[in-house]
């Protein structure tokens, strides 16, 4: 392997593979990774219209001991699609390939190298990389992004996670105070067994008044062993972004599109009228109303707990599935919900303005279903196009004067569809995704 990475970095997960797991839980569950979720994929990346079918090749680089290689891997399985695993750490494809042979997969590639080897590898051109919790260990995460983006198609996409600074404050006053203790970049500097036995030493006595202790629900890596204390408290490169960097960073230096989704919570923790409750102040209505960056901004330092940013990249926002196209089919995601329990929800005030309190998220905010809101998603049922549903709804109209067209049906539904896709409880994809995979399976 080429000195092209961090010694220290490649000796933490060569002796502490991360995620730390035991490949023998892959008989009882399959960890799911939220930026992997093929109909995610779909909508933010491929406007919907991607079927996974046409040798879909996807790459994740610095996949650690394999969670999103297996679940990709597992959703793909009937396909032809490849997926690479790449990472510098032998010890953390072992447990990867382990896993996966469990599971009896066969179509992920293997490679031990670090990500900055990529351009000489020859390994082609890839539809979608996946990219999580790595570029903040790079010495030089620029240099790993433009790496990564040398090894994407045209038309492809790349899912990130990076670490937020505000949500991990109290882990970088951990880990000063640990380098201090631990004598890190001294003559008298601990083993990595010494240090995690201060660690956690420490963390037995500190006072609550402590910031890490003060946001002790927020993290949970140290908890799950040796690895995962290491990897949170100790690591010895690390950094973080705030919503603007990444802005400056991806998007001004690099022309990307960024697609925000939190883990379980969506867009919900960037858009201030979702952070701001129940009771939001009168500024609220205002702020709505500004570019989604300066709202993104905002909201990371209102709520104040995201410790991750997860995002899609792409060349443009054409890229996401649009709203306001009859042919797209609406489709309930990340929940066993049907048409009828939503409509049920949206039709609580009889449809006036209502207070939704989405327990998955924790999100409660006041939504205007509209007059027609209820009923559009009484026939929600994932197989109906927009149009189709128009036509039902129209069908069985029994107001006075004519139905309302297609336009204004999207305008009265915009509210219920934009507060549920910001959850990501409802998605979007194109009739010819379905017809595409249809065909591969008949095949």
């Amino acid at each position: 392997m080429p000195q092209n990475h961090l010694p220290k970095v490649k000796s933490q997960y060569e002796s502490l593979p991360y995620p730390p797991c035991n490949p023998k839980d892959e008989h009882q569950r399959l960890v799911l990774t939220w930026l992997e979720d093929l109909p995610m994929i779909n909508h933010y990346c491929f406007a919907g219209r991607q079927s996974f079918q046409n040798n879909f090749r996807a790459l994740v680089a610095g996949g650690g001991t394999g969670d999103a290689t297996i679940f990709l891997a597992e959703q793909l399985r009937h396909t032809n699609a490849e997926i690479v695993h790449l990472d510098m750490s032998h010890a953390s494809i072992v447990l990867a390939q382990e896993r996966a042979k469990i599971r009896g997969l066969t179509n992920i590639t293997w490679v031990h190298y670090s990500l900055l080897s990529l351009p000489a590898l020859g390994l082609g051109k890839f539809d979608y990389i996946n990219c999580s919790g790595v570029l903040h260990h790079l010495a030089d995460p620029d240099l790993g992004l433009r790496v990564l983006l040398s090894a994407l198609k045209p038309e492809g996409a790349i899912g990130l996670m990076l670490y937020a600074t505000t949500g991990r404050t109290g882990v970088y006053q951990m880990q000063a105070l640990m380098r201090l203790v631990n004598g890190v970049d001294t003559e008298r500097e601990a083993d990595d067994g010494r240090k995690i036995a201060n660690t956690r030493d420490l963390l037995g006595s500190l006072p609550p008044s402590n910031w890490f202790m003060r946001g002790a629900a927020l993290h949970h890596d140290h908890e799950l062993g040796d690895a995962g204390l290491y990897d949170l408290l100790l690591h010895s490169q690390d950094r973080s972004y705030s919503v603007s960097e990444l802005f400056d960073w991806l998007g001004g230096r690099h022309g990307l599109h960024l697609s925000f989704s939190d883990v379980q919570r969506g867009r919900s923790p960037y858009l201030p009228h979702m952070v701001l409750g129940s009771k939001p102040p009168a500024m609220a209505a205002g702020l709505r109303q500004l570019p989604l960056r300066q709202q993104y901004e905002m909201a990371e330092l209102m709520i104040g707990d995201i410790i991750t940013h997860s995002l899609y990249l792409t060349g443009d926002a054409g890229c996401t599935a649009p709203y306001g196209d009859a042919a797209y089919i609406p489709f309930f995601y990340h929940e066993p919900l049907t048409g009828e329990i939503v409509a049920q929800v949206f039709d609580s005030n009889r449809g006036q303005p209502f207070m939704l309190t989405h327990q998955h998220s924790g999100v409660s905010l006041t939504v205007n279903p509209g007059k027609y809101g209820a009923k559009i998603l009484r026939l929600v049922d994932g197989q109906k196009s927009f149009g189709e549903i128009f036509d039902a709804f129209r069908a069985d109209w029994r107001g006075q004067g004519a139905a309302p067209d297609n336009a204004a049906l999207f305008a009265d539904f915009a509210e219920s569809y934009d507060t549920l896709n910001a959850l990501e409880r409802l998605l979007l994809r194109h009739p010819e995704a379905d017809k595409a995979a249809a065909a591969a399976q008949a095949a």
